[in-house]
């Protein structure tokens, strides 16, 4: 009998320990689990301060490297973080033409376009809500026109909802290899946490001549027209470069003028990028410069190998929702995007690199004043209608200019601009058109009798 009482105290006292030992794990594991938690949490509050506190610095950089063997043939600032604009659209063109490549999308498929990108800053082919565009049309848009309605529309179509496709362009960045790349919409549109470099351009750049070499041709179209209106490509480098067949341009005034492109001759194919240029001709001619200087120089002759070409792994990538199955409900961005322009114009002037000292300050004030484009380039141009005292009559004389015009300043934007001084007039602008377009718009105003000058308003 004692012994059997003493067994059963044992076990007893065995489950005791056993139940007190499950008790200890299950505390412990709760608070592993905290912990964890409690890391990811401050992870993620670090990158977000990260991201809020270190904008790009919006200054010089350029780069120039062998598109087949990845040599660095030139490099300054390459690595610096800047605000890429309209150079943005080459991964969301990158990502459709994934999903073109996975069947998930064909190139007659109907993009729906939502209120959100309709309302997009020029540059646009004029989207309206609830209508539909076309695949090519689209990517012949972005190419071309650099279109930001038609950039929304294609997030929107493949993610969900902007902000849902931004993320997915940041990953894709990621497998790439692009390390100082961040994406927050689409176009390219002003925004604090969006940033690049010029290496991860180039990245991205050769990126899309090797993983997607059948869609390439379409960044070398001159011209395309889209509902009645005929439209030239932003890269006016290949009207007179001899070799150029792309890629891409960017500009907002926090970054200057911007311009990823590729060239070939004699079977050797260069890419060159450059960030912060102080005009559409400017960067033109200064890119041209570069990839002289590189073409004389041999393979090999100078610079070192970049990352190699990352290879498509399908399956191992973040899911990219296919268009049947995107969220209906898009998420709007609130962003204000004149704040956002005034932010970082005030935050360009901290950071003016030797490179870049003829665009000071005062070019900053401007970009507040001006700027209305996430893409103008060679859209640079506007017409003057008027100085007036008041604010108000030059807003009101511009207003009227636009509308005399219609269609044919459809992508101008009124401008009101103020020099220094106390009795300085009020000066009626539109603004963000071609050359050839301001010079039309001021024939036909002065047919009315209305006083019109043709201004370069970059």
């Amino acid at each position: 009998m004692v012994q059997v009482s003493v067994l059963a105290s044992f076990s007893s006292r065995q489950q005791d320990v056993k139940s007190n030992a499950h008790k200890f794990l299950s505390l412990f594991n709760a608070g592993m689990f905290v912990r964890r938690v409690g890391s990811v949490l401050v992870l993620s509050i670090g990158l977000l301060l990260i991201a809020l506190v270190a904008p790009a610095e919006a200054k010089y950089a350029s780069m120039v490297v062998d598109a087949d063997t990845g040599e660095v043939l030139h490099a300054v600032n390459a690595d610096n973080r800047n605000y890429p604009a309209s150079l943005t659209k080459m991964m969301t063109l990158y990502l459709l033409f994934d999903a073109l490549d996975r069947g998930e999308v064909k190139l007659t498929d109907l993009i729906p376009v939502s209120a959100h990108a309709a309302v997009q800053a020029p540059s646009k082919l004029g989207l309206r809500p609830g209508q539909t565009i076309v695949v090519e049309d689209a990517i012949l848009g972005l190419c071309t026109k650099s279109a930001n309605d038609a950039a929304v529309a294609v997030g929107e179509f493949l993610g969900g909802s902007e902000s849902a496709f931004a993320e997915i362009m940041t990953r894709k960045a990621r497998e790439l290899g692009m390390r100082q790349t961040v994406f927050r919409n689409a176009s390219g549109l002003p925004n604090l946490s969006q940033f690049s470099s010029a290496r991860d351009m180039a990245t991205l750049a050769r990126a899309l001549m090797h993983n997607h070499a059948r869609q390439y041709h379409y960044f070398s179209t001159q011209k395309f027209t889209y509902n009645g209106e005929t439209m030239r490509n932003h890269n006016h480098l290949m009207e007179w470069y001899d070799g150029v067949d792309g890629i891409k341009t960017g500009y907002i005034g926090a970054s200057g003028f911007n311009l990823v492109a590729s060239v070939k001759r004699d079977g050797r194919r260069l890419i060159g990028v450059v960030f912060g240029g102080q005009s559409a001709a400017a960067r033109d001619r200064h890119m041209a410069q570069l990839l002289d200087a590189a073409f004389a120089r041999g393979p090999g002759s100078a610079g070192v190998e970049i990352a190699d070409m990352p290879e498509q792994k399908d399956e191992d990538e973040a899911p990219v929702p296919s268009a049947g199955k995107a969220k209906s409900k898009v998420a709007v961005d609130q962003t204000d995007y004149h704040a956002v322009m005034k932010a970082m114009a005030s935050g360009q002037a901290g950071h003016l690199s030797a490179a870049t000292k003829p665009v000071k300050a005062a070019r900053a004030k401007a970009v507040v004043e001006d700027d209305a484009s996430g893409d103008a380039d060679e859209d640079n141009w506007g017409i003057q209608v008027g100085a007036y005292a008041q604010q108000a009559k030059a807003k009101a004389a511009a207003a009227d200019a636009r509308q005399k015009l219609g269609k044919l300043v459809a992508d101008g934007e009124v401008s009101i601009a103020r020099s220094k001084g106390r009795h300085a007039p009020y000066r009626a602008r539109l603004i963000g058109l071609p050359q050839d377009t301001a010079r039309e718009a001021c024939r036909r105003l002065g047919k009315s009798h209305i006083s019109c000058a043709v201004i370069n308003a970059g």
